[in-house]
């Protein structure tokens, strides 16, 4: 009889769970919040951070087009105006001034030149440098913006002229710097998984002639091994490399400059002085390419420093944890020999003592 009310009750309690799972399964409400779970553990997995860092690049860059691309520069108006006051006083001093009175006449023009030359000078020192803001804000230069933004390098070779230009800079690098944060640390681990696996392969293919013998059996050698730092400043200068010699030959750089702004760029210092498609000789769709491919190298070379940063901080922890252990057995030995000599200077005068 217990037996018979035990299963009637399990019965019922299986379909009480299933009718339950069936109501949350066809509430919309209940899909809806367990899609946005599943969508927000992807987006904190490696490949939902890199797609989620690349998404809101390219997010950044379509919403400072619209904000800084449809709004006038004042400065390029203010030039432009400068510009035509410029000539319309050269034409009315050679109106009004008889061209026989050549002194006077290149005394006026002299002193007007000087004056626009004047102005002219001052707004470039405020960041005027002839193009507008067509031309500066492509999709290319505002996506290596939006980078520069969130990864805090700041070129400074384009900056947001308008408020909401500014207002949305700030809102973008509060909200960017995280998700770049956890790009940088996520995209490391991942990195240093991979490169440390393909080292201990290629490690343990070059030791495998090498087995370790004891009391006439081979035994397994449990050894933790760990990438040295050299081989990560290798990976890295061969990074350095490459770049120097993909943007020498782009830019005309030298290969002093070249390397120079590979370094500032992934270590993050970014002075602007020297910025790929800058040049203005350049065609337009080569000036573009330049800064999409800027963008793919710099990125990627954040997740090497990062997986380099992972590597080296684990070899460093193992070498002091081994440098730990030497420095203890070293005071054992020590420790061990002064009390042997002691144990042996007290036996020594106590036999001579006896005599």
């Amino acid at each position: 009889m217990e037996r018979q009310n035990n299963l009637h009750s399990s019965f019922h309690g299986s379909m009480r769970s299933r009718d339950s799972s069936s109501t949350v399964g066809s509430d919309p409400r209940e899909k809806i919040k367990d899609c946005l779970r599943k969508f927000i553990a992807f987006m904190f997995t490696q490949v939902g951070v890199g797609a989620l860092v690349v998404c809101y690049a390219i997010l950044g860059a379509a919403s400072f087009m619209h904000i800084e691309k449809d709004n006038p520069d004042e400065q390029l108006e203010d030039v432009r105006r400068l510009r035509h006051s410029c000539a319309e006083k050269l034409w009315n001093i050679t109106v009004d001034v008889n061209l026989f009175n050549e002194t006077l006449w290149e005394l006026n023009i002299d002193e007007a030149l000087k004056v626009f030359q004047n102005n002219i000078t001052n707004a470039v020192h405020l960041g005027y440098n002839g193009k507008s803001s067509a031309d500066i804000w492509s999709f290319p230069a505002a996506l290596m913006y939006s980078l520069s933004v969130f990864t805090m390098i700041g070129y400074g070779n384009i900056v947001p002229k308008t408020v909401w230009g500014k207002i949305a800079t700030i809102a973008y690098a509060f909200f960017g710097i995280p998700v770049y944060i956890l790009y940088f640390c996520n995209m490391g681990k991942v990195l240093a998984q991979s490169f440390k696996w393909l080292y201990i392969t290629a490690h343990e293919c070059s030791r495998r002639e090498d087995p370790l013998f004891e009391d006439g059996e081979l035994q397994p050698v449990q050894r933790k091994i760990t990438v040295p730092s050299t081989a990560c400043l290798w990976v890295i200068s061969f990074y350095i490399l490459s770049g120097t010699i993909m943007f020498g030959a782009w830019e005309k750089w030298n290969y002093l400059d070249s390397t120079y702004f590979c370094v500032i760029s992934l270590c993050k210092i970014g002075f602007g002085d020297f910025v790929p498609g800058a040049n203005i000789a350049d065609s337009a769709g080569g000036s573009h390419l330049k800064l999409v491919i800027n963008f793919i190298y710099v990125l990627l070379g954040m997740g090497l420093v990062a997986m380099c940063y992972n590597l080296m901080c684990e070899d460093v922890t193992v070498k002091v944890r081994e440098l730990r252990q030497d420095l203890k057995n070293c005071l054992d030995d020590i420790t061990l020999k002064i009390t042997i000599c002691m144990n042996d200077t007290k036996y020594y005068h106590q036999k001579h003592s006896r005599k």
